[in-house]
């Protein structure tokens, strides 16, 4: 049987989940268990395909026995949410209380959520690892395929360490040659080194063999390989210590950016909510998304670690996690003329008890739930959609939520198959914009950002008013009506201080993107997480009790602490091969 033919969409399902084994005795390397591949059924062209689908298996995050699914959810709202100024745990006080700890900025080694990221992003390292170390043996493969499938394995094996790389400040790294999968003490790597190079090395490797396209969607192209090259030079393009610009490394993130764009291969969609859709999945703005899938009958590959942050209501019922912060609902106010407010956004807020009538970025509705405002066609969110409105206020999350035509396909209602889209063209603009600036070429920077915000502005994407109808579920569109005051324009005057285009790009960027499980790691990658989220405790810790006199830490906390199980498992001839974190 080719895997392939029957698996046209690489889904986060894997035919082979039980591939991947690990012996414990000699035994064990001499009968092979019931319900598993040997090394010797799968050292062949079929077996080594079915072991790449498990190595894609574990990007959204499944896969491993026992955890929850939201602990290792490839969103990140959990680790680049929750832990920055976009949102807060949400539902009440006393559901996952590990969250809880974060939020606070309590790191703890102890803490199951850490630990549970760590043993999903290296199940998917030794995933690819075995690819590589199988498609050695295998001799019934063409020249090409193998070297398709090396380029395959590490692109994957980029993304798994990158995903360590942004959480933990040092982590190991670990390739084929080091990984044995019989011998548990080969994966027992120092982290006494920085591994930027090897994520670079991996990713510029898949970036040489891959093709333009991909005939099945799921698989990374040359340009969504190029874009995260691209992307983890941009985690080096800033000094997390005091700031400054990397030119050099930016310089190096040019080029490539440069080259995407330059390939007229992606535009931006003409709405913005197109990449929030599951109707509008892997359209022309998408570089490389997350793909999941759900039918009626079988649900085991649907977008399943959001599941939690819905609202707290019907159809859902489950379970209020992930609310929007009021923070980030004043982010979206815009001046009477359409630009951000890029200073004093937080010192009025948008109110909710009644109707709030000043200029707003119309991607605010796009983005989480308010009162009043029509939620992705369900009907007309009200507090009713919160579980403790006391607790952490009346905002809802929305991006991620299936649309009403592709929702309650399977079991659970909060199931769905709405991608993610973890790097798509206005990523890559945005950013350029970034780089611009940080090399004085701030027109440039305009023009891009001007193009993010052209998109943006477009009518006939703005979410339209809604009006109550006598049953809860029941409303009426107003045609022709936007739900609210919505301005929003380009910047027009020419940028002439570096300091204010910065602050513009970086504003255009959360914007953009809020909700989507990055910012966290945005402001530490700037190295400005201490500035902007100490500002940020001190006015919500009056707006959230529990949030009163919580602190972010500088040289602490821009990274989270490598999980106590990761140490204790990594002792090798009497001593552990990981150390901890040092601010720690």
């Amino acid at each position: 049987m080719n895997l392939l033919k029957k698996y046209r969409n690489i889904g986060v399902g894997a035919v082979v989940a039980g591939a991947l084994t690990f012996a414990c005795s000699d035994e064990f390397l001499e009968t092979v268990p019931q319900g598993q591949f040997s090394t010797v059924a799968i050292a062949n062209a079929d077996g080594v395909e079915g072991l790449l689908l498990g190595a894609y298996a574990m990007m959204s995050g499944f896969g491993l026995d026992g955890q929850p699914q939201w602990n290792n959810d490839i969103h990140n709202w959990v680790f680049g949410g929750i832990t920055s100024d976009d949102a807060y745990k949400g539902t009440d006080a006393g559901d996952q209380p590990e969250q809880s700890f974060l939020e606070a900025y309590d790191f703890q080694a102890t803490n199951t959520h850490l630990r549970n990221k760590w043993r999903g992003v290296y199940k998917g390292v030794a995933r690819t690892n075995d690819v590589l170390n199988t498609l050695a043996e295998v001799e019934d493969i063409s020249d090409s395929r193998r070297q398709q499938i090396i380029a395959e394995a590490r692109f994957l094996r980029g993304f798994y360490h990158f995903e360590a790389r942004k959480m933990w400040r040092a982590v190991p790294y670990i390739d084929e040659q080091t990984f044995v999968l019989n011998d548990l003490e080969s994966s027992k790597v120092p982290n006494d080194r920085e591994i930027w190079a090897d994520i670079e090395a991996d990713f510029e490797a898949a970036m040489n063999v891959l093709p333009a396209s991909q005939s099945e969607v799921g698989r990374p192209t040359r340009w969504a390989a190029m874009a995260f090259l691209a992307k983890a030079k941009m985690f080096q393009g800033w000094d997390q210590n005091t700031g400054q610009a990397n030119t050099a490394k930016l310089q190096e993130a040019k080029v490539l950016l440069d080259q995407i764009v330059n390939s007229n291969e992606f535009e931006l969609v003409p709405n913005f909510e197109d990449n929030h859709l599951v109707a509008t999945r892997n359209n022309q703005e998408s570089i490389f998304e997350i793909q999941f899938a759900i039918t009626s009958a079988n649900a085991d590959k649907a977008n399943a670690g959001v599941g939690l942050a819905h609202p707290y209501t019907d159809p859902w019922g489950c379970c209020g996690f992930y609310q929007a912060s009021q923070n980030l609902v004043n982010a979206f106010k815009t001046t009477e003329n359409g630009l951000p407010m890029l200073d004093d956004f937080n010192e009025v807020s948008v109110t909710w008890e009644t109707e709030y009538t000043g200029p707003l970025d119309p991607r605010i509705d796009h983005t989480l739930g308010r009162p009043g405002i029509l939620y992705k066609g369900f009907k007309i969110h009200q507090t009713d959609f919160i579980r403790d409105l006391g607790y952490a206020g009346p905002y809802s999350p929305k991006k991620h939520v299936a649309e009403p035509e592709a929702h309650g396909i399977g079991g659970w209602q909060n199931l769905s198959s709405n991608n993610y889209r973890i790097m798509r063209y206005g990523m890559v603009l945005l950013w350029l914009a970034e780089v611009e600036v940080e090399l004085g070429n701030l027109e440039r920077a305009r023009e891009l950002v001007n193009m993010i915000r052209e998109r943006a502005a477009n009518p006939e994407g703005f979410v339209p008013r809604a009006i109550q109808g006598a049953e809860r579920n029941d409303f009426t569109i107003v045609e022709g009506e936007p739900a609210a005051n919505y301005v929003i324009s380009t910047y027009d005057a020419p940028w002439t201080d570096p300091d204010v285009a910065r602050a513009a790009v970086r504003m255009e960027t959360r914007l953009e993107f809020a909700m989507e499980g990055h910012r966290y790691f945005d402001l530490q990658r700037w190295g400005i997480a201490a500035e902007v989220l100490n500002d940020y405790l001190e006015v919500e810790g009056t707006r959230r009790s529990y949030l009163s006199g919580r602190r972010f830490t500088k040289g602490t906390h821009e990274y989270y602490p490598i999980p106590l199980e990761a140490i204790e498992r990594s002792f090798k001839d009497g001593a552990p091969t990981l150390t901890q974190d040092p601010a720690y």
